[in-house]
C-alpha cells in the first residue's frame, strides 16, 4: 500500500504520553474499572458475543466511573490539529485524511449529501471520550456523540500477534471502517438503528448490530475502491489482507477462539465470512448504495 503521498488530516489528537490526554484524566483507585477487571469483561464479552465496551461501560457505571469527568487542565503532552511526528502516527493521520478526501467527494456524488469529517484520537492506554471511558483493550471505536475515531495504535500490533492479520491496507481497512460509522451516523442510520433496538429483544437487537458493522465494511471498500481509481495506492496483496483482517474478527472466530464454539444468535459484528462478503461488496462496486445491509436479504 502506497500511502506516503497521502495527505495528513488536521482532525488528528495525539494524546499518546498525556496520562489519559490532555484535560481528561482516567479516575483511579474509588472510581474505575481496574486493569484486571477490564480483561476479565473483554475476555466474557468475546466469549458471550457482547461487544465489550458494552460490559465494560456497564461496570465502570456501577463504579460511578461511566461518566467523564472533567479534571483540572494540564499542558497537553500531544500534539492537537497538526500530524503526528512517528511513522505510525503520520500513517493513521494519512490514511484519515485520504478518506476525508475520498468521502467529500463521493458522499455529494452518490448520495447527495455533505460530507462533515470526524475527529481522530490517537491515545495510549486509556483516555476518555464522550462516549465513556476509552482503553486500548476495547479496540478502535467510533463515539457519535463526539463524532470521533478513538485509536491505541497498538492495536495493530495486537492484529499481527493475535490474529496474524498485519499489513499496512489491513490496518487502513481498520480505520476505514470506523469512519464508515460516520458516515452512516451522517446518513442518521446510526440514530435510527439505537432507536429500534430500544424496542426490542437482543436478539433482534443483536441483528441491527451486525447490520450496522457489515455496512461499515462495505463503506471501507468503497473508499479503498474510490480511492484506487484516484490514487492508484493498492499494491499486490493489499487486500488479501484486509481480506484476512475481516475474516480474523469475525464473530463466530473471535467466539470460537473463546469458547470453541460459535452461538449465531449473539453475533454483534457477522461472521468472518459475512465481513469479507460486505467489505469486498463495496471494493468492487464502490457504490454506497450498494451497502444497505437494512435491505439485503442475505447477509
Amino acid at each position: 500500500m502506497r500511502w506516503d503521498d497521502f495527505r495528513s488530516s488536521d482532525n488528528v489528537e495525539d494524546r499518546r504520553g498525556g496520562g489519559g490526554g490532555g484535560g481528561f484524566g482516567i479516575p483511579m483507585g474509588g472510581g474505575g474499572l481496574g486493569i484486571g477487571a477490564i480483561i476479565v469483561l473483554t475476555l466474557a464479552g468475546w466469549a458471550l458475543g457482547i461487544d465489550p465496551r458494552i460490559l465494560i461501560g456497564a461496570g465502570e457505571s456501577m463504579m460511578g466511573g461511566g461518566a467523564p469527568q472533567e479534571q483540572p487542565q494540564r499542558p497537553p503532552q500531544g500534539r492537537t490539529g497538526a500530524p503526528p511526528d512517528d511513522r505510525a502516527g503520520q500513517f493513521a493521520a494519512k490514511v484519515l485524511g485520504n478518506t476525508e478526501d475520498v468521502w467529500k467527494v463521493v458522499l455529494p456524488a452518490q448520495i447527495n449529501k455533505p460530507y462533515a469529517a470526524p475527529k481522530m484520537v490517537i491515545y495510549s492506554g486509556a483516555t476518555r471520550s464522550r462516549c465513556g471511558g476509552a482503553r486500548s483493550q476495547m479496540g478502535p471505536f467510533y463515539c457519535p456523540i463526539d463524532q470521533t475515531v478513538y485509536i491505541d495504535l497498538s492495536f495493530f500490533q495486537e492484529m499481527q500477534r493475535k490474529f496474524r492479520a498485519g499489513g499496512d491496507f489491513a490496518y487502513a481497512y481498520v480505520i476505514a471502517h470506523e469512519v464508515g460509522h460516520h458516515v452512516q451516523n451522517q446518513l442518521g442510520l446510526l440514530q435510527r438503528a439505537q432507536a429500534r433496538q430500544r424496542e426490542i429483544g437482543e436478539p433482534e437487537a443483536n441483528q441491527i448490530s451486525v447490520r450496522v458493522e457489515l455496512m461499515a465494511d462495505c463503506l471501507a471498500g468503497v473508499w479503498a475502491k474510490n480511492s484506487d481509481q484516484k490514487y492508484h495506492f493498492l499494491e499486490e496483496g493489499d487486500v488479501e489482507q484486509a481480506m484476512k483482517a475481516a475474516e480474523a474478527i469475525g464473530d463466530d472466530r473471535l467466539q470460537k477462539q473463546a469458547q470453541g464454539y460459535a452461538v449465531p444468535d449473539s453475533f454483534t459484528h457477522g461472521s468472518s465470512a459475512q465481513r469479507v462478503r460486505w467489505f469486498m461488496n463495496g471494493l468492487k462496486n464502490g457504490q454506497v448504495q450498494q451497502c444497505d445491509t437494512f435491505r439485503a436479504a442475505r447477509l
